[in-house]
């Protein structure tokens, strides 16, 4: 693969940290089969370091299980129950970059994301926005990510069958990011 240079981009090289007020982790998974439950984390931490060569750049997250919030108090405390995260014996989920790769005028970043002590192989698509000076004389720049998982994938398994068929929660979540990075 030909060297794909950060100057070219318009990024500058080194390390990058997540501006958490200005970012998002975002989920949505299906309930009853009918309708889309969503939910986010409120804090999460983001470093990127990215090389000369952007395809040799890295991306680490730490997401506190803790902080999650669907806008129900009663399902948050389930989410973070044994039936679920199991919060209090695994407080955080990680995503460790593995590979990033051009994909048409996108990106792949691939990582192994741990949930619940189980660590799996995810791909998302990932979106350059750009960068720009801020008003305080740093720079930032923009990331969007988004894609797919298997929550039972990570031992996140609990569900009930309904009736008319189907189960309460899909296995399928969707993740979405919105990431805005300070240059350190």
């Amino acid at each position: 693969m030909p060297t794909i240079s950060a100057k070219d981009l318009g990024i500058d090289t080194g390390k990058w940290s997540g501006d958490a007020a200005h970012s998002s982790v975002e989920f949505v998974v299906r309930h009853m089969m009918v309708s889309k439950v969503r939910g986010h984390f409120q804090k999460f931490e983001v470093e990127a370091n990215v090389a000369d060569d952007v395809t040799k750049s890295t991306v680490s997250a730490t997401i506190y299980v803790d902080s999650i919030t669907t806008r129900d108090e009663a399902r948050d405390a389930h989410l973070k129950s044994a039936d679920f995260f199991e919060a209090d014996k695994h407080d955080t989920i990680t995503f460790n970059s593995t590979s990033i790769r051009p994909d048409g005028d996108d990106w792949v970043l691939s990582g192994d994301l741990t949930i619940r002590g189980v660590t799996q192989p995810v791909d998302l698509a990932l979106e350059f926005n750009g960068t720009s000076p801020d008003p305080y004389g740093g720079v930032r720049s923009g990331f969007s990510a988004h894609g797919e998982l298997s929550r039972s994938a990570f031992g996140l398994e609990w569900n009930a069958a309904l009736e008319t068929g189907g189960v309460i929660v899909s296995d399928k979540v969707t993740i979405a990011l919105e990431m805005e990075l300070v240059k350190a």
